[in-house]
């Protein structure tokens, strides 16, 4: 979609700023929920690569290959996300949302038996299809799964408002990945603190929040008035 798109008032529904909010509290709720449990990243793949060679050059292989399922994961979870756009198009996002919340129940009720496969391939997974899916708020690229590149462009469009001549909405767009990564943040907390308080049913409140978001893409019309 383009700028003129939304400038128009034509927003996609899966762009809303309300759905990815609630995609970026999952994203860091899950996350947090991953290294507290499995000692590995489900969303930043950079650091699972990162402490994988760490360890590999210090030799200590066992620790090393602890970070390879997740990232093997992540590329499966790109693979059928891009398969889905293809198969099923304006559909690929509701459908994958809904495979997103049936896996994580599985990984909560096979939390105990089945941890490392439940956990690390499950949850990387799951956020390999959230990060290929949805992509963009308000016509927008942005990610609901880290915020490097949210914190990026909030910055700069700060950077631009400041130094003048900057397009109709910037601010606004500022703001908006300014709480992207509140949010995220926040999720990460709230994930941090629920693990630790109640692991075996932690992961109910980001099925929750995906939850929300399948049903507001099912009874928000396609593209929606910003």
């Amino acid at each position: 979609m383009s700028t003129l798109d939304v400038a128009a008032g034509t927003i996609r529904r899966d762009e809303t700023v309300e759905i990815v909010l609630l995609l970026a509290f999952a994203g860091g709720y899950i996350d947090a929920y991953t290294w507290i449990i499995h000692g590995v990243m489900a969303n930043a793949q950079t650091a699972n690569l990162i402490f994988l060679w760490v360890y590999a050059m210090a030799g200590d292989w066992a620790k090393a290959f602890h970070f390879v399922p997740p990232i093997l994961a992540f590329a499966v979870g790109i693979v059928v996300a891009a398969w889905l756009r293809r198969a099923v198009g304006g559909r690929a996002s509701v459908i994958s949302t809904l495979v997103e919340i049936l896996l994580l129940i599985a990984v909560g009720i096979l939390h105990n038996r089945l941890p490392d496969l439940a956990g690390t391939l499950g949850i990387s997974f799951v956020a390999a299809m959230q990060a290929a899916m949805f992509v963009k708020v308000e016509g927008t690229v942005c990610s609901t799964v880290m915020i490097t590149g949210n914190m990026r462009q909030a910055i700069e469009n700060v950077f631009a408002v400041v130094y003048g001549g900057a397009p109709l909405g910037t601010v606004r767009r500022s703001g908006i990945f300014f709480a992207l990564c509140a949010v995220f943040g926040f999720g990460a907390a709230a994930g941090a603190y629920a693990t630790k308080i109640i692991p075996n049913l932690a992961l109910g409140f980001p099925v929750i929040a995906l939850l929300i978001v399948l049903l507001r893409c099912e009874t928000t019309p396609r593209e929606v008035t910003g």
